[in-house]
């Protein structure tokens, strides 16, 4: 095993200190700081997920969560760890990791920091998919019914992936798609699928209006065992696809033409990348609605406690996994009834999108 540490591209910020191993034709790099808020990342992931299952009505310490989830708790712990909690818990810090990667990708193969799955139609066309199950297909009471029934997370996943496909195709010119068309086109269908959501809000009976527009904030009060497997299967999946092309993520952010240079296939690696994020975000939509902001915060986050260039993808699904898990167990420990979650992370997110702008604005002025 040989250490190694390669020379920095021109003009890439932060690529100074970059350190790796070499084993055979495999190698890994890192960056000591990346590591460090990683491994920072992880850790506070994990002391909220225990934070997450101790705190509620009923508190619980951690030596009996750990009891109970070693099968030696009593009945009433096995309730509340394991049956209420712990698949809400799960549920939130899957969809914090899957939108924040999907938010790194996004953001990263359009060089846009603006540029989120939520821009871009998939959270409108799963929210569609969605409501559309539950006005046309008989409704419910309760998201924790109909809404997270089996048949509404799977109309969910096909209204993201049909809405991706449509921008996609529409954003399609000349042999290729620009990251700058994707993201307008993209604005415009999501403006269309909403219209298309308001409308059936509009014709439903008041229960499914209720039970439907709980579900478009954002939700993980309905959180079971059955929403977890699926949700689980996919981030197990789509995120190791994501890490492993990561390299190429990187040298697809310093433009088109140096990615054309060393041999990048770049509209199908775009292809590709988009198909990542489309999937990760009809996983986490369907597990739980669209909560919101997060695929934007995460790797903004991320971004500014790593020094890059880039959105770290791993550390943007922790940051992504921290907020959610945050969020949730403030909305449902703070408030005297239980607040969405999705609540919770847009009045974080707006204001920060609004001084992301201003910011913005006055570089470009400067």
């Amino acid at each position: 095993m040989t250490a190694v540490q390669p020379a920095a591209p021109a003009g890439v910020a932060g690529a100074a200190g970059r350190h790796g191993v070499l084993v055979g034709p495999f190698g890994f790099a890192w960056r000591p700081r990346v590591l460090a808020a990683t491994a920072a990342a992880a850790l506070l992931a994990l002391a909220l997920v225990v934070t997450a299952i101790a705190v509620g009505g009923a508190q619980v310490s951690v030596p009996d969560i750990l009891r109970t989830l070693a099968g030696r708790g009593d009945s009433f712990d096995r309730l509340i760890v394991v049956t209420l909690r712990l698949p809400r818990v799960l549920t939130g810090a899957l969809v914090g990791l899957a939108l924040g990667v999907a938010g790194a990708l996004m953001q990263t193969v359009t060089r846009n920091p603006l540029a989120t799955p939520d821009v871009v139609g998939v959270s409108s066309g799963a929210s569609l998919g969605a409501v559309a199950a539950v006005v046309l297909g008989g409704g419910g009471e309760s998201v924790g019914g109909t809404l997270l029934g089996a048949g509404m997370p799977a109309t969910a996943a096909l209204g993201a992936v049909a809405a991706a496909a449509v921008v996609y195709g529409l954003g399609w010119r000349g042999g290729g798609v620009e990251g700058y068309r994707l993201v307008l086109v993209g604005i415009g269908v999501a403006a269309m699928l909403d219209a298309g959501t308001s409308y059936l809000l509009v014709r439903a009976r008041v229960t499914q209006a209720t039970a439907a527009s709980q579900w478009l904030v954002g939700s993980l009060s309905g959180a079971s065992w059955d929403g977890v497997r699926p949700l689980l299967a996919a981030v197990a999946v789509l995120v190791p696809l994501a890490l492993a092309g990561s390299a190429a993520l990187a040298v697809s952010h310093l433009g088109d033409g140096i990615a054309r240079g060393v041999g990048l296939p770049v509209q199908l690696h775009r292809a590709v990348v988009v198909g990542l994020t489309v999937l990760l975000t009809a996983a986490a939509v369907a597990a739980a609605g669209p909560v919101g902001f997060v695929a934007f915060v995460a790797p903004q986050i991320a971004v500014r406690a790593a020094g890059t260039a880039r959105p770290p993808l791993l550390l943007s699904g922790l940051t992504g996994t921290c907020l959610v898990l945050l969020a949730d167990t403030l909305a449902r420990t703070v408030f005297p009834w239980d607040v969405p979650v999705g609540i919770v992370t847009t009045v974080v997110g707006a204001p920060y999108l609004i001084w992301l702008l201003v910011r913005h604005r006055k570089e470009m002025t400067a």
